[in-house]
């Protein structure tokens, strides 16, 4: 993907997932695929979820990192990593910014900062492909 094309489906991607979005994320187990909606914030080719460490989807990705995601004429593959207990001095940064991305909901009692096990699911994206106004961008985010 030439320069321009790739700087304007980054746009496009910040505009619809660079706040609180709804994506569909499938991992798989033992030859089955999952798939469960998850609250996501994307930046810089990558999707952040908060979660629970041991969480299925957490236990999937630790067996298998390859994962897939989907929402708002989006679909792309990725490479999902536990970056740790989301207090944790590694997270700071981005722990600040997501408690304000995620407002509407992170206080209401589903997420607990004191239980180490709650932490912060990177999805790093391999490639994808976007749907804009009749415009298809087939995206190597490898290449960012």
């Amino acid at each position: 993907m030439e320069k321009k094309l790739f700087e304007e489906a980054q746009e496009i991607m910040l505009q619809r997932f660079g706040k609180d979005s709804l994506i569909a994320l499938a991992t798989e187990s033992k030859g089955k695929p999952y798939v469960r909606a998850v609250n996501a914030y994307y930046e810089n080719g990558c999707f952040y979820v908060i979660t629970y460490a041991v969480s299925n989807k957490m236990l999937h990705i630790k067996e298998n990192p390859c994962v897939a995601i989907c929402g708002d004429w989006f679909t792309a593959n990725g490479i999902g990593e536990n970056i740790g207990y989301i207090l944790s001095s590694n997270n700071k940064r981005l722990t600040e910014k997501l408690r304000i991305i995620f407002k509407e909901w992170y206080g209401n009692g589903h997420i607990d900062e004191n239980d180490t096990n709650t932490c912060i699911l990177k999805i790093k994206l391999t490639d994808g492909v976007l749907f804009s106004h009749g415009k298809r961008y087939d995206i190597d985010f490898t290449l960012s």
